[in-house]
């Protein structure tokens, strides 16, 4: 299984913009994780197989979305009202379970990081 994510970039507070995490094949449970310089890895938000449950860091509820197209084997993250605090390498990971787990270790497969850049 190969990740690839996509879609960061350099925004000033109060943008938007939308991650993007295509998998070489249908995966399941399926997040997002971010790593802030000098901070652990963190869970952001995760989706499972079918797309109909997804789950969120509370520092990001209400700003951020998690969403899958099966049929392009893709899962997004849209983010909206950036604030300099989500500064972060953003990492997807897929695991064989169906469900998204909030723990790293629980994921066999990790992408290569985005970088998102928040401007105050």
């Amino acid at each position: 299984v190969q990740l690839q994510a996509s879609g960061g970039g350099l925004v000033q507070a109060g943008g938007s913009l939308r991650l993007s995490c295509a998998s070489s094949v249908r995966t399941y449970g399926t997040a997002w994780f971010r790593q802030a310089p000098g901070k652990e890895r963190e869970f952001v938000a995760g989706v499972n197989w079918s797309g109909g449950v997804t789950r969120y860091a509370d520092s990001v509820k209400g700003r951020f979305t998690i969403s899958r197209d099966s049929s392009k084997n893709t899962v997004y993250l849209q983010m909206n009202s950036l604030k300099p605090e989500d500064t972060a390498v953003y990492y997807c990971a897929s695991r064989r379970g169906s469900i998204a787990e909030m723990f790293a270790q629980r994921y066999e497969y990790w992408g290569l990081g985005t970088q998102v850049t928040v401007s105050s």
